[in-house]
């Protein structure tokens, strides 16, 4: 792994949204899922990979990326960065000097 390079302030120019989904009853026994806002934040969002798959008669395209925030330590799992109509489901995360100042988040974005 790469030693990691402290990023340029300046380069967090993406202004993201961070969700958590909230669940609720959908009136007819079942669960409905909906989204809540918990931030906004600046990131630096760089595209890793892509993968195309078939769902049927559609094919679909994911897309990772690493994006990079500040700090926070109230991260989950199942959460989403929004940017417009773009979601960024969130995959992982981590420290990557231990020195609780940015996070690099490993997110993937499906294209229809």
């Amino acid at each position: 792994m790469a030693a990691f390079t402290m990023p340029d302030p300046g380069k967090l120019r993406a202004r993201l949204i961070l969700q958590q989904p909230v669940e609720g009853s959908d009136g007819q026994g079942g669960v409905e899922r909906s989204w809540q806002n918990v931030a906004t934040l600046w990131a630096h969002v760089e595209p890793q990979t892509t993968r195309r798959d078939e769902q049927g008669p559609a094919e679909i395209a994911t897309v990772t990326h690493t994006i990079t925030i500040r700090y926070r330590p109230d991260l989950a799992r199942g959460w989403r960065l929004a940017k417009g109509t773009r979601i960024f489901t969130l995959q992982s995360w981590r420290d990557p000097d231990e020195s609780q100042r940015f996070m690099l988040l490993e997110c993937a974005e499906e294209l229809a």
